[in-house]
């Protein structure tokens, strides 16, 4: 199934790409043309992996939550055999929305259509299509299934029939997710906020810290990353120091936006210590839940992580966060945060709900109303686009990434975004 591509050609682009001044943000249309967003769509969002979730979501077989992106929905359940499938929420028979509920468990292990009563199980397979003619072909007609893998607890998917690889992703997850201990968490919390803005712009402002002293005074009063990198170096090797006194090793590794390998998927990781004193991410810096993974002690620091355009994700020894960048239209977007903690952690006794996830609403509030006035500008005739400072590199970075994809001579694998296969 292929999705429409937009109305721009290839010497619009090229006149847009002509008017971007190196070392500059983007121009106004790149967060305002509707033709612009669904080129990205087609290129960038459903041709690249993104993070759905975390498998604890989804504990036994029958059990369900969906993921809106776009005007796309998919279904993620559990499977009889134990295994996580990613259904396109679109019947076979007339289009209708087969699920229409955001999350629960299926005690007969069928979708039935709301509409005409067309049912698929668990593995997308179609279960029953009532009065059909003689010579239809159940078997063609089972819900479409999207790309689906699980690495150290999180659930990723992709549209693209052929995504790019994964194997360095998953090398990268290993020495980040998987020494903070994510594949045995639990969900402690979901939030979600809406964003009147282009995803975009929510994107550039988490990958740069250059707004944090002014924006997040919260976080920057124990997150050194808030600061210009070349000030934490000390602090930086101090935490490391303490990390192999516990046999943990953590290492920065930059293969993200264009430094991804040829045929992976973009994947980076950083480690950046806190102020002295400080543990980890509450409001006194004191710790907020149980240790997680290889951590027998704290190391005064936090690791950054990012698989893709779209999904970042940031990890201390005693809870982890998520965070998903969801394109709605041109100018909304969402910021879905899941707060992680130990997978035998229990609230109200091993921790506190309100201690733990104080830091990132908060900062999740300051961003949301940034980011809409960042549009709000950005929307004016006026606007022009002004010089990114040392402390934006990561968001120039992704930004020269981006200007790749979307161009007329974007590599093949940035171009149509494909559903895989039908149940």
């Amino acid at each position: 199934m292929e999705r429409t591509a937009g109305t721009l050609c290839d010497e619009d682009i090229t006149q847009l790409l002509a008017a971007v001044k190196p070392g500059h943000a983007l121009p106004r249309g790149f967060y305002a043309d509707p033709a612009v967003f669904e080129r990205e769509l087609d290129r960038i969002v459903l041709a690249h992996w993104f993070c759905a979730g975390h498998v604890s979501s989804v504990p036994e077989p029958g059990d369900f939550f969906l993921v809106e992106i776009a005007a796309e929905s998919v279904i993620v359940v559990r499977d009889r055999d134990g295994n996580i499938r990613a259904l396109l929420n679109v019947c076979r028979h007339r289009g209708s929305r087969v699920c229409t509920e955001a999350a629960g468990h299926l005690k007969g292990s069928v979708f039935v259509c709301p509409y005409h009563a067309w049912s698929y199980g668990l593995d997308g397979s179609l279960r029953g299509a009532r009065h059909m003619s003689p010579g239809f072909d159940r078997a063609a007609h089972g819900l479409k299934s999207l790309n689906v893998r699980v690495i150290e607890g999180l659930i990723f998917l992709c549209f693209a029939e052929n995504p790019p690889g994964l194997e360095d992703a998953q090398e990268l997850l290993a020495s980040t997710a998987g020494v903070y201990g994510w594949a045995d968490a639990k969900v402690a919390h979901r939030e979600t906020y809406s964003i009147k803005a282009n995803w975009k712009l929510a994107v550039e402002n988490y990958f740069e810290c250059y707004h944090c002293q002014p924006s997040h005074e919260e976080y920057a009063k124990f997150h050194l990353y808030a600061r210009p990198v070349e000030l934490n170096r000390d602090a930086d090797e101090r935490m490391r120091a303490r990390a192999r006194d516990l046999e943990i090793e953590l290492t920065n590794v930059d293969h993200w936006g264009v430094h991804a390998l040829p045929g992976q998927e973009g994947a980076d990781s950083y480690s950046s210590a806190l102020a002295e004193g400080a543990v980890t991410g509450t409001e006194d810096g004191r710790p907020a839940a149980p240790l997680m993974g290889k951590f027998r002690d704290y190391i005064g620091g936090t690791t950054f992580f990012d698989v893709g355009p779209t999904s970042t994700f940031l990890a201390y020894p005693d809870y982890g966060v998520i965070y998903r960048f969801i394109p709605k239209t041109v100018d909304t977007s969402e910021m879905e945060i899941i707060w992680l903690v130990k997978g035998t952690a229990r609230a109200g006794i091993d921790y506190d709900l309100e201690r733990l996830t104080w830091l990132w609403k908060l900062t999740s509030i300051a961003d949301k109303r940034i980011i809409e006035v960042n549009q709000q500008g950005v929307n004016s005739r006026y606007y022009e686009p002004g010089p990114y400072t040392p402390m934006e590199a990561p968001t120039q970075n992704f930004i020269a990434w981006y200007l790749r994809a979307i161009g007329p001579e974007s590599p093949a694998s940035m171009r149509g975004a494909r559903v895989v296969s039908s149940g």
